[in-house]
Protein backbone atom coordinates (compact mmCIF):
# COMPACT_ATOMS: atom_id res chain seq x y z
CA UNK A 1 0.00 0.00 0.00
CA UNK A 2 1.50 3.29 -0.60
CA UNK A 3 1.64 6.26 1.35
CA UNK A 4 0.77 9.65 -0.19
CA UNK A 5 1.60 12.64 1.90
CA UNK A 6 -0.62 15.75 0.03
CA UNK A 7 1.24 16.93 -3.49
CA UNK A 8 3.13 20.31 -2.90
CA UNK A 9 3.96 22.68 -5.35
CA UNK A 10 7.60 22.73 -5.99
CA UNK A 11 8.25 26.02 -4.50
CA UNK A 12 6.40 24.84 -1.23
CA UNK A 13 8.68 21.85 -1.54
CA UNK A 14 12.21 23.57 -1.15
CA UNK A 15 10.81 25.29 1.42
CA UNK A 16 9.40 22.43 3.22
CA UNK A 17 13.33 20.86 2.57
CA UNK A 18 14.93 23.27 3.85
CA UNK A 19 13.12 23.63 7.49
CA UNK A 20 13.57 20.02 7.47
CA UNK A 21 17.32 20.62 7.55
CA UNK A 22 18.10 19.96 4.54
CA UNK A 23 20.87 21.84 2.47
CA UNK A 24 19.56 23.13 -0.51
CA UNK A 25 20.69 24.51 -3.62
CA UNK A 26 21.22 25.39 -7.31
CA UNK A 27 22.88 22.15 -8.96
CA UNK A 28 22.69 23.09 -12.71
CA UNK A 29 20.61 23.78 -15.66
CA UNK A 30 18.76 20.70 -16.61
CA UNK A 31 19.60 19.06 -19.81
CA UNK A 32 20.31 22.56 -21.69
CA UNK A 33 16.42 23.61 -20.86
CA UNK A 34 16.95 26.82 -18.92
CA UNK A 35 15.23 24.72 -16.11
CA UNK A 36 17.39 25.14 -12.81
CA UNK A 37 18.09 21.57 -11.15
CA UNK A 38 18.32 22.14 -7.01
CA UNK A 39 20.94 19.59 -5.26
CA UNK A 40 19.37 18.58 -1.53
CA UNK A 41 21.69 17.06 1.17
CA UNK A 42 21.55 15.93 4.46
CA UNK A 43 22.82 12.57 6.53
CA UNK A 44 25.49 12.79 3.88
CA UNK A 45 23.41 11.85 1.27
CA UNK A 46 21.99 13.78 -1.75
CA UNK A 47 19.37 13.25 -4.95
CA UNK A 48 18.68 16.43 -7.44
CA UNK A 49 15.28 17.35 -8.17
CA UNK A 50 13.88 19.58 -10.73
CA UNK A 51 10.60 21.44 -11.17
CA UNK A 52 7.77 19.22 -13.21
CA UNK A 53 5.57 20.66 -15.83
CA UNK A 54 2.57 20.44 -13.66
CA UNK A 55 4.21 22.61 -10.92
CA UNK A 56 5.09 19.61 -8.53
CA UNK A 57 8.51 18.17 -7.94
CA UNK A 58 10.49 15.76 -10.11
CA UNK A 59 13.15 13.81 -9.38
CA UNK A 60 16.17 13.99 -11.44
CA UNK A 61 19.10 12.07 -9.88
CA UNK A 62 18.00 9.48 -7.33
CA UNK A 63 18.83 9.44 -3.91
CA UNK A 64 22.81 8.47 -3.29
CA UNK A 65 25.66 9.13 -1.10
CA UNK A 66 27.84 11.81 -1.82
CA UNK A 67 31.29 10.40 -3.08
CA UNK A 68 33.86 13.49 -3.67
CA UNK A 69 30.63 15.89 -4.35
CA UNK A 70 29.37 13.25 -6.77
CA UNK A 71 25.99 11.48 -6.07
CA UNK A 72 26.71 8.09 -6.23
CA UNK A 73 24.77 4.89 -7.56
CA UNK A 74 23.74 1.68 -5.42
CA UNK A 75 24.55 -1.30 -7.18
CA UNK A 76 23.86 -4.62 -5.87
CA UNK A 77 26.02 -7.52 -6.79
CA UNK A 78 24.28 -10.09 -5.23
CA UNK A 79 26.96 -10.75 -2.60
CA UNK A 80 27.92 -7.23 -1.52
CA UNK A 81 26.13 -3.43 -2.14
CA UNK A 82 28.41 -0.83 -3.97
CA UNK A 83 28.66 3.22 -4.18
CA UNK A 84 29.20 3.93 -7.33
CA UNK A 85 30.71 6.89 -9.34
CA UNK A 86 32.14 7.59 -12.60
CA UNK A 87 35.41 7.30 -10.92
CA UNK A 88 35.23 5.22 -8.03
CA UNK A 89 33.37 2.06 -6.37
CA UNK A 90 33.29 1.31 -2.80
CA UNK A 91 31.68 -1.09 -0.74
CA UNK A 92 28.55 -0.23 0.86
CA UNK A 93 28.59 -0.22 4.83
CA UNK A 94 24.94 -0.56 6.79
CA UNK A 95 25.70 3.13 7.89
CA UNK A 96 25.90 4.20 4.30
CA UNK A 97 22.47 2.14 3.64
CA UNK A 98 20.35 3.26 6.79
CA UNK A 99 21.45 7.02 6.05
CA UNK A 100 20.39 6.46 2.34
CA UNK A 101 16.90 5.14 3.08
CA UNK A 102 16.03 7.93 5.78
CA UNK A 103 17.23 10.34 3.29
CA UNK A 104 14.97 9.15 0.08
CA UNK A 105 12.06 8.64 2.88
CA UNK A 106 12.26 12.48 4.19
CA UNK A 107 12.60 13.47 0.84
CA UNK A 108 9.39 11.70 -0.41
CA UNK A 109 8.01 13.25 2.78
CA UNK A 110 8.90 17.03 1.91
CA UNK A 111 8.28 16.73 -2.04
CA UNK A 112 4.69 15.15 -1.40
CA UNK A 113 5.56 12.21 -3.62
CA UNK A 114 4.41 8.70 -2.84
CA UNK A 115 6.35 6.36 -1.00
CA UNK A 116 5.63 2.93 -1.75
CA UNK A 117 5.85 -0.19 0.79
CA UNK A 118 8.50 -2.03 -0.51
CA UNK A 119 10.59 1.38 -0.72
CA UNK A 120 9.97 1.61 2.86
CA UNK A 121 10.86 -1.68 3.91
CA UNK A 122 14.69 -0.76 3.00
CA UNK A 123 16.90 0.41 0.45
CA UNK A 124 16.72 -0.37 -3.01
CA UNK A 125 19.67 -0.38 -5.23
CA UNK A 126 19.79 1.75 -8.96
CA UNK A 127 21.21 -1.60 -10.48
CA UNK A 128 21.18 -5.16 -10.20
CA UNK A 129 24.21 -7.12 -11.12
CA UNK A 130 24.57 -10.47 -10.24
CA UNK A 131 26.72 -13.22 -11.05
CA UNK A 132 26.38 -14.22 -13.84
CA UNK A 133 28.53 -16.04 -16.69
CA UNK A 134 28.77 -13.43 -19.79
CA UNK A 135 27.08 -14.02 -22.44
CA UNK A 136 24.19 -15.84 -20.56
CA UNK A 137 21.31 -14.17 -19.03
Amino acid sequence: MAKTTPPRSFADALTTLAGHQFDVSAARDASGTGVKAFQVRKYGCGAEIVAAPDGTTLLLARPGWMLNGVISRLVDKGYQKFLKTPKMEIPATAEHLHAIHEFSEELKEGAGATSLYNESLGTTSDRYVYDRVKGRE
